[in-house]
């Protein structure tokens, strides 16, 4: 019998094994073929059809890869739980460290308590450090008292405002700049909103928070 055949090219993973999901829902083929033009979906897919028992094979065709895979039980899927965010997590491709986007939330202008006089030194050293994450520092978001880093007299402005020079973005919460009074002496970074700070938090692949 003809496998059936799932073309899965420019699909970033997890979305092969998301298109298996989606077939394997109701029934089990005893044979399968899946196309796939990296390496990631290919071994993300081999990984996922093993752990449902079919004994898989693969070529290479020039750039491409052809997976195949049977399973002597064919039948309908029962397990409730193949479709969930939860077995998916596994599947998904890592992220290029050029590609990682980390997000720094500051919501106090000192780092960490206890001695606010230190604590205010240990955030400007903080800051000056940054750029050794590298082109994984995405943004940082200014929130509550971290937005008077942003506003005039600051003894961060001078590294925040390298930070923004070096293609860092800097969101500052704009009702927290109200509430500190501070609108008008804000000197570096973009006032912003809180569906901005959560679409950020949201594309993100890492957070941190001070």
């Amino acid at each position: 019998m003809k496998p059936v055949s799932i073309n899965c090219q420019n699909m970033p993973c997890p979305q092969p094994v998301m298109q298996l999901l989606q077939l394997l829902k109701n029934s089990r083929p005893a044979d399968l073929e899946v196309i796939v033009d990296n390496q990631a979906g290919l071994e993300n897919v081999s990984r996922f059809l093993r752990s449902k028992e079919y004994a898989v094979t693969h070529a290479q065709e020039g750039t491409l890869w052809r997976i195949r895979a049977h399973t002597d039980s064919a039948g309908p899927v029962t397990d409730a739980g193949a479709g969930s965010a939860e077995d998916l997590s596994q599947y998904a491709c890592p992220v290029a460290a050029e590609d990682m986007r980390t997000l720094v939330m500051i919501i106090a202008p000192v780092f960490g308590s206890g001695d606010d006089a230190l604590g205010a030194k240990l955030m400007k050293n903080f800051l000056a450090t940054l750029p050794e994450m590298g082109p994984a520092l995405w943004r940082i978001v200014l929130l509550n008292g971290g937005v008077t880093l942003a506003a005039e007299g600051s003894p961060a402005l001078d590294q925040l405002r390298a930070l923004e020079q070096a293609g860092v973005s800097i969101l500052v919460c704009g009702t927290c700049l109200e509430h500190f009074g501070l609108m008008d002496k804000k000197r570096v970074g973009e006032t912003t909103n809180m569906l901005d700070v959560v679409t950020s938090m949201q594309t993100a692949h890492k957070i941190v928070r001070v």
